[in-house]
């Protein structure tokens, strides 16, 4: 899962074209597609490894922040600048981008791929829309007001009484409740970064608050179920792949398509990630995708939708 500093679909898409470009959302696809990979590879390295999903979550943000820092070592000024001006807002967003990461990741682990990925991506930009709308002290428009309905409806059928034990999902109930609480660590998160975002440069925030975030879960991870495994080149080599190419690789694509395509082209777009999500854990890990949480899904994304289409959500 994605979506590190600024990491729900809402606030990956707070922005607009810059200037014009000839690659246009293409970037943006392609990030959309490799986060959407993130699960199912969390998936199959808490199953080989044995490593806790807490454990994997220090590992991805260790890495990805090992990477960004590398990239960012001419402006290490800039970094140092941007943490002093405002140390406690980065270290809340920081210790909150730990957070709900590892909640998402425990819900891949007890609900499966498609459950967690749908409801921890759908839930954000609805709150979001809905805090907006709270905030402006005006009642909710229609569109906003349809959109929250719809997202409760989408995750009564997904997290309704028919949900079952199975082996890509032991303990669902459990993995929706992680879900629910990652989707409002990323909307809280979103909202507490829109606060610093005017003073401080994407990717600059990004690096601090990915850094920062590993900083936390480091003690957690190693109190929790440790850090130690199995060395092997595969496992490596997944955790590298988490690291640098959903994290460092796809969100320089998702900024350099940001510059080229308009800020609501680009939350529709992000869609893609829950889908990839739910497609290949189908396909690879023959997740069984019951009727009712298709339905579910489909609802929740249509909610997306809603929330990016109304004035008091739009971002």
């Amino acid at each position: 899962m994605s979506r590190f500093l600024i990491p729900s679909t809402a606030a990956r898409c707070a922005g607009q074209p810059t200037r014009g470009g000839r690659h246009g959302p293409l970037p943006i696809v392609v990030a959309g597609l490799l986060w959407g990979t993130t699960g199912i590879v969390v998936q199959v390295l808490h199953l080989s490894t044995g490593l806790d999903p807490l454990s994997i979550g220090f590992y991805r943000l260790a890495i990805a922040a090992v990477v960004l820092l590398v990239l960012a070592a001419p402006r290490l000024r800039a970094l140092a600048t941007a943490f002093r001006s405002a140390p406690v807002p980065l270290i809340l967003i920081g210790g909150g981008l730990g957070a709900y990461q590892a909640l998402y990741f425990h819900a891949v682990a007890m609900s499966g791929v498609a459950v967690a990925t749908v409801v921890s991506l759908g839930l954000a930009p609805v709150l979001i829309a809905g805090w907006e709308a709270l905030r402006s002290r005006q009642i909710p428009s229609r569109v906003t007001g349809c959109g929250l309905a719809t997202a409760i409806a989408g995750l009564t059928l997904i997290g309704g009484p028919h949900t079952s034990a199975t082996t890509a999902a032991p303990q669902p109930l459990l993995g929706l409740l992680a879900a629910l609480g990652s989707g409002v660590g990323y909307a809280a998160t979103t909202i507490a970064s829109r606060h610093i975002s005017d003073r401080v440069r994407p990717m600059v925030l990004t690096t601090v608050s990915t850094a920062v975030g590993g900083v936390v879960l480091m003690p957690l991870a190693v109190l929790g179920g440790g850090i130690g495994f199995d060395v092997q080149a595969a496992s490596c080599g997944m955790l590298a792949y988490l690291g640098v190419v959903t994290t460092a690789v796809a969100y320089a694509l998702f900024y350099a398509g940001l510059r080229t395509t308009a800020g609501s082209t680009a939350a529709v777009l992000t869609l893609l990630e829950p889908l990839t999500a739910a497609l290949l854990a189908a396909t690879v890990l023959e997740e069984p995708l019951t009727l009712p949480v298709l339905a579910g899904g489909a609802l929740l994304l249509f909610a997306v939708v809603l929330a990016h289409s109304s004035p008091s959500g739009s971002v």
